[in-house]
C-alpha cells in the first residue's frame, strides 16, 4: 500500500509533541536540524508502513532527546561510534515514552532482518568488532544471537544500556571507541566470512540486563534505527550541521560495517525518480503598506471629482451642470428600493438569533420560595421560583473583499448593489464591518492636479523577501472603501462615490466624468488578498471585540497562481539572485508552521485559491468564508464543472437550480458556501412598475419578473443569513 507522506508528517509531530516542520524530500538520508526544528525525511516509497513508522519514530527520538551541541570539542570520538550509542539511548527513551512504539520497532526491525538490511546473513558475527555487535544487539538482538564476551565487553554494553543523558552517551561512546581501537591494534585481521554459515550462528550471548533483550514479540521494546548525521539514512546525532565522519580521524580508525550496510540499504528504499517536493509559506504582510486607508481612498476620489467638475465649469460657463446628477439620482432611487430587501435581511437575522438563543436557554431555580405553590407541599417538592436563563447573543462582524479587476467592469455596479444591501443591513443591526477592494493600481502613480503631472507613490515592500515565501508584488493593495467606524453622513457620501465609479465603469459612454487614476480597474490579485486576511481578520476581531466574524468575497472569476521566491546563481553575478518561480502542481505544498499543516497545490489553477481558503478556515475555525460569484449565463456550466463532474447528481442539481432561479450554491469549494448569481438577475428591479398604457401581457410579464427577482433575492439572502447569524 502506498505511504501517505503527509500522514507520516502528522505522526512525527504527534510523537514530538511540538510543531516540527516536516519535509519529505527526494534526498538519500534523513536529517533533523535542531536549530530550525526542521525534520527532513526521504521519500521512502519502497518501504512498508511499519518500516516507515520505525524510521519516523527514530527521527523524532533525535528531535526530542539529542541536544544541539558540538560535542567534538570535548570528546575525540568518531561520530559513528556516538551514533551507535545515541541510537540505543533515544530508542529506549522513545519506547519508554510511547509504549505503542515498542511493537512498531519490533515488527519493523524484524522486517529489516528478513530482508537482510544489515548484511549479516553470511557473516560470522562473533568476528565483528564490539561496535558492530553493539549496533546489532540494540537493534535486532531479538532476532539474531549476538555474542558478547564477559568482562570489559559486558561492562561497555551495560554502560550503553544504562545511558539516560547525552553526557552518558559520550562517556559510553568513548569507552566503546577506545576498546575497539585497542582490539584493532592487537589484532589486524579482517572479518572472516563463511558462505555456508547460517543466520544466528555464533557463540551464545552473555547474560546482560538490557531492556531490549527482555522484550517479547508484540509487547517488546525492540530498538529503532539511525546512523550518523553526515550521511544519515535515518537519523544520527542530529547536530545543527553535518559532521564529517573523518573529521580529525584518519583511515586507521575502527569501522562499523553494519551501520554502513544499513544506511546503504535504507537508501535503496528511496525513489530517486522525478522531482523534489517544494514547501512554501505565506509571508506576514505589513498592513501599514498593504491597506490603503479609507480616508486616503476617498480623498483621491473627491479630489478627482472636484477637479473634473472645476474643469467642466470653466469650459462650460453657460451650460455648466453637475456631472454627477444622474448617477446620484440613481443611487438615491436604489437606496429607497433596497429598503425592503434590507428589512428582510434584518428580520431573518433577528429571527435566527432569537431561535439560537431560545435553543440555548434553560430554566434555573432562584432559591426563593414561590408562595403561590406552598399549598402543594404535600405532593410537590419543587416550591421555588424559576427563571429562564438566555445566553447573551454573539457579537458579529463582517469583512467584505471586493474584486476591483478589469473583468468586473460590466458587473461592478450590480455587484455594488448587493454589497450596499449588506452594508445597510450591517448598519441597521449595528454590526461592525470593513470593505476592502483588492487592486494593483493604487500604488502605481498619482496625479498632481495643481501641475497636471504624474507623480510616483510609495512602493515600500510589504514584507521581507525570503526564499520559499509566496511572492506578493509591491503593487498589491487592499483599498478600504467602507468602514463602520465613520459617521452615517460620511458613509453615505463614500457609498455615493463608489456608486459613481461603478456607474462609469459599467456604462462608460453614459457618464460625463471619468475615474481617478489610482482607482483604475486592475488585474486580479485575489490570492494576494486572501493572504493579507491572515493579518486583517485578527486585527478586525480584536479591535471590535467580536466573537463571530464572517468574511464575504465578491468576485467574478479565478485568479492567477502566485509564484514563490527562489534563490538562483547566475553565471554573470557573484551573489545569488532572489527571483521567483511558478508553482509545480502536485509537488508544491503550502506549509503553515503555526498549525503544523501542509496543503498540496493541485493541477487546476483555480485550486490555488481553494488551498488558501482551506488554510484560512483551519487557522480561523470560528469564522465563515463566503464567496459570491457573479456569472453570465454562458459561464454557469463551466463554473459548476470546476467542482463537479459532468452528469453527476450534484452537477445536474446545480444546473436545474440555475435554469429555474438563475443562482445556485456550491458547498464543496474552499468557501463554506459559494453563491453563484446571474448578472441578468442582479440588474433587474424587484419593484412591480409598469406604464399606465401597458397591456395585460406586459403587466403579467412585469409581475412575473418582479416575483422571480424577489424569490431569488430571498433564497440567496436567506442562505446568507443562515451562515452569518
Amino acid at each position: 500500500m502506498a505511504v501517505s507522506h503527509e500522514i507520516k508528517s502528522q505522526l512525527a509531530k504527534l510523537l514530538a509533541t511540538e510543531d516540527l516542520v516536516v519535509e519529505h524530500k527526494k534526498c538519500q538520508t534523513a536529517q533533523f536540524n535542531v536549530h530550525t526544528r526542521v525534520l527532513t525525511l526521504p521519500m521512502w516509497e519502497k518501504a512498508s508502513n511499519t518500516v516507515y513508522d520505525l524510521l519516523v519514530g527514530h527521527e523524532v527520538g533525535h528531535a526530542l532527546y539529542t541536544p544541539d551541541e558540538n560535542w567534538l570539542e570535548s570528546v575525540k570520538v568518531p561520530p559513528m561510534f556516538v551514533n551507535v550509542v545515541e541510537d540505543a539511548r533515544i530508542e529506549k527513551l522513545m519506547k519508554r515514552r510511547y509504549a505503542g512504539l515498542a511493537k512498531t520497532f519490533y515488527t519493523g526491525y524484524k522486517e529489516l532482518v528478513d530482508e537482510d538490511f544489515f548484511e549479516i546473513k553470511y557473516t560470522k558475527i562473533d568476528k565483528m568488532n564490539l561496535a558492530d555487535r553493539a549496533n546489532l544487539w540494540f537493534k535486532i538482538g531479538n532476532f539474531t544471537q549476538i555474542p558478547i564476551e564477559s568482562g570489559e565487553e559486558t561492562e561497555i554494553m551495560n554502560m550503553i544500556a544504562d545511558t539516560e543523558t547525552f553526557a552518558d552517551t559520550l562517556i559510553a561512546a568513548e569507552a566503546l571507541y577506545k576498546y575497539c581501537k585497542s582490539e584493532k591494534e592487537k589484532k589486524e585481521e579482517p572479518i572472516e566470512t563463511n558462505q555456508s554459515q547460517k543466520p544466528g550462528s555464533g557463540s551464545p550471548a552473555s547474560e546482560i540486563d538490557f531492556e531490549n533483550n527482555e522484550e517479547q514479540e508484540g509487547e517488546s521494546e525492540s530498538n529503532s534505527t539511525q546512523p550518523e548525521q553526515s550521511d544519515d539514512s535515518y537519523g544520527g546525532t542530529a547536530q545543527g550541521e553535518d559532521i564529517q565522519v573523518g573529521s580529525g580521524f584518519d583511515g586507521s580508525e575502527p569501522e562499523i560495517k553494519t551501520v554502513n550496510n544499513l544506511e546503504e540499504n535504507i537508501r535503496n528504499l528511496v525513489n530517486d525518480n522525478g522531482y523534489d517536493n517544494i514547501y512554501v509559506e505565506i509571508p506576514k504582510l505589513n498592513l501599514d503598506t498593504v491597506i490603503a486607508k479609507n480616508s486616503d481612498v476617498h480623498k483621491a476620489i473627491d479630489d478627482s471629482f472636484s477637479h473634473q467638475q472645476k474643469i467642466h465649469d470653466e469650459h462650460e460657463e453657460k451650460n455648466a451642470f453637475n456631472l454627477y446628477n444622474v448617477a446620484d439620482a440613481e443611487f438615491k432611487k436604489f437606496k429607497v428600493s433596497a429598503q425592503k430587501e434590507v428589512n428582510y435581511l434584518v428580520k431573518e437575522f433577528e429571527c435566527k438569533k432569537a431561535a439560537d438563543q431560545y435553543s440555548r436557554s434553560n430554566t434555573a431555580r432562584t432559591g426563593i420560595l414561590d408562595t403561590a405553590r406552598l399549598h402543594t407541599y404535600k405532593y410537590n417538592e419543587d416550591l421555588f421560583k424559576k427563571v429562564s436563563v438566555i445566553p447573551d447573543g454573539k457579537n458579529h462582524g463582517l469583512v467584505f473583499v471586493l474584486d476591483w479587476s478589469g473583468s468586473m467592469q460590466h458587473t461592478l455596479l450590480d455587484t455594488c448593489k448587493q454589497l450596499f444591501n449588506l452594508i445597510w443591513f450591517c448598519k441597521k443591526v449595528s454590526i461592525p464591518f470593513e470593505v476592502y477592494a483588492f487592486t494593483n493600481e493604487w500604488r502605481s502613480v498619482d496625479v498632481n492636479y495643481a501641475t497636471g503631472l504624474l507623480e510616483a507613490v510609495d512602493r515600500t515592500l510589504h514584507y521581507e523577501k525570503k526564499e520559499y515565501l509566496l511572492h506578493v508584488d509591491e503593487s498589491f493593495s487592499m483599498m478600504n472603501l467602507f468602514t463602520s467606524k465613520v459617521s452615517a453622513s460620511i458613509l453615505e457620501h463614500q457609498m455615493k462615490n463608489i456608486w459613481r465609479l461603478a456607474t462609469h465603469y459599467t456604462y462608460p459612454y453614459s457618464t460625463a466624468y471619468t475615474y481617478p487614476r489610482r482607482l483604475s480597474l486592475s488585474g486580479t490579485p485575489l490570492n494576494e488578498a486572501l493572504m493579507s486576511l491572515h493579518q486583517i481578520l485578527p486585527v478586525f476581531k480584536k479591535e471590535n471585540k467580536l466573537q463571530k466574524v464572517q468574511c464575504i468575497v465578491l468576485t467574478d472569476g479565478e485568479a492567477a497562481q502566485v509564484p514563490y521566491h527562489i534563490s538562483v546563481k547566475r553565471s554573470w553575478e557573484s551573489e545569488p539572485y532572489l527571483g521567483t518561480r511558478g508553482i509545480s502542481p502536485g509537488l508544491t505544498f503550502l506549509r503553515d508552521r503555526k498549525l503544523g499543516t501542509t496543503y498540496m497545490f493541485d493541477y487546476a489553477h483555480f485550486q490555488f485559491t481553494d488551498v488558501l481558503l482551506k488554510n484560512l478556515k483551519d487557522k480561523f475555525s470560528d469564522m465563515n468564508f463566503i464567496g459570491i460569484r457573479i456569472l453570465s449565463g454562458r459561464d454557469a456550466s463551466r463554473f459548476i464543472h470546476l467542482y463537479n463532474d459532468y452528469n453527476t447528481d450534484e452537477y445536474n442539481k446545480l444546473q436545474t437550480s440555475w435554469k429555474k432561479m438563475k443562482s445556485f450554491t456550491i458547498k464543496n469549494s474552499g468557501y463554506d458556501a459559494y453563491f453563484a448569481i446571474a448578472t441578468s438577475i442582479l440588474s433587474q428591479d424587484s419593484e412591480f412598475d409598469v406604464q399606465e398604457s401597458a397591456t395585460k401581457a406586459q403587466i403579467k410579464s412585469a409581475f412575473a419578473k418582479s416575483l422571480q427577482t424577489k424569490k431569488l433575492n430571498k433564497k440567496v439572502l436567506g442562505e446568507f443569513i443562515s451562515l452569518v447569524a
